[in-house]
């Protein structure tokens, strides 16, 4: 078996933390997400159903979007990922622009429905393999959706953790802020605290653990059947990770 690629790890942490749930959704340029989503399917004997956004054959939602802010808004997705071009340590996210609103030096496509789903979906997995400054910021330049909220406005949905590059987060609701979980292959907490831009607590002890590598049956998984699967959607990173065609 060949070695761990950095996306292979990210997919293995994403599919432990959708065991046992009933419903995940998958929306656009999530290739490691949707990964991870159908890997955590196979390894449930295809008891975990997987909606992902924008495959032609067997589609979840034959209407798009739509359909899937409809099973948002009545509780019936237990998981959804959201990412963007900065993530602060409140987990608020920018899909907008960088630099001043109105004079801004680069823009993005936008929001789109993630402000609403990052309301209303109860496990929020925060996404994003570049791990750096430059993308984890102290405050985003424009908050496309916030991390947290006024504690009397109801909102069931909300950041659960962050997966990176580097490391994994969880995200404490009470304090606002990210706790640093594990560290994948390689990395310090040295490394972490000076490539993250924003504050985060460190848990206890004298260590923090490492990331746990994918099983070689997850592997065989995901180079074969999953690689596969999400080759209809991510074409180009499914050539790239897993060969597919």
């Amino acid at each position: 078996m060949s070695e761990v690629r950095t996306e292979e790890l990210m997919i293995a942490v994403i599919a432990r933390m959708l065991s046992g749930l009933s419903h995940v959704a998958v929306g656009a340029s999530s290739p490691i997400p949707g990964s991870a989503a159908l890997l955590a399917r196979e390894l449930s004997g295809g008891n975990l159903r997987v909606s992902l956004l924008g495959r032609t054959s067997n589609p979840t939602f034959t209407d798009g979007a739509k359909e899937l802010f409809d099973c948002a808004a009545q509780g019936r997705i237990d998981a959804f990922f959201l990412s963007g071009v900065q993530i602060d340590g409140q987990a608020n996210i920018n899909l907008v622009s960088i630099g001043d609103p109105d004079k801004p030096k680069a823009r993005f496509p936008g929001s789109f429905g993630s402000a609403y789903l990052y309301y209303v979906v109860p496990r929020i997995i925060l996404f994003r393999q570049e791990h750096s400054p430059r993308s984890l910021v102290p405050k985003v330049d424009y908050v496309s959706a916030p991390g947290v909220s006024e504690a009397n406005l109801y909102r069931p949905g909300g950041p659960f953790a962050l997966v990176t590059g580097r490391c994994l987060f969880d995200f404490d609701k009470e304090k606002e802020c990210f706790r640093l979980k594990s560290l994948h292959p390689g990395q310090s907490v040295d490394d972490i605290k000076r490539q993250t831009g924003f504050e985060f607590d460190i848990p206890d002890g004298p260590t923090v653990p490492e990331t746990e590598a994918p099983d070689p049956e997850w592997l065989e998984l995901v180079r074969g059947p999953v690689g596969e699967e999400i080759h209809e959607v991510y074409p180009e990173f499914a050539t790239r990770m897993f060969g597919s065609s």
